[in-house]
């Protein structure tokens, strides 16, 4: 008999996180942490060719878990100024003002634009890091 694996008692909708949905592809997951493997500082820089079946699941979730925290302090952010849609910079507020997310201060410019308009540098608009070249540009999802 098979014993079960760590984390095949994560239970999403009634099924197991292995065979249950994903709010978040499987495949891309594994995909994107191949080529990080490769392109990252892998030390060979041979990068992994074998990965766990356990392992995209836990990224899922935690992505998951990432985007509902982000969202609900946007969601705050929101309130605060008196509306009921979540615009950019509700995003932008919601990752200067929370200590959780100082990582992505980075990604968040500042300073609002002469006209008024967000025109990709105004406030709280979001943009690519410091070094960061490319980003997804060009990359199909």
């Amino acid at each position: 008999m098979r014993l079960p694996s760590p984390y095949s008692g994560v239970f999403r909708g009634g099924s197991t996180a292995r065979t249950g949905p994903h709010a978040l592809p499987l495949a891309r997951i594994k995909k994107i942490m191949k080529r990080s493997a490769r392109d990252g500082s892998g030390g060979d820089g041979a990068g992994a060719r074998m990965i766990s079946c356990e392992a995209p699941v836990v990224f899922s979730r935690a992505c998951e878990l990432f985007v509902a925290e982000l969202t609900r302090a946007a969601w705050d952010a929101t309130l605060e100024g008196r509306r009921r849609t979540v615009h950019a910079e509700d995003v932008a507020a919601a990752i200067r003002d929370t200590n959780v997310f100082d990582f992505l201060v980075d990604v968040v410019k500042a300073g609002p634009s002469d006209d008024g308009v967000n025109a990709g540098d105004g406030e709280g608009s979001v943009g690519p890091a410091v070094g960061v070249q490319g980003g997804m540009q060009g990359r199909r999802l």
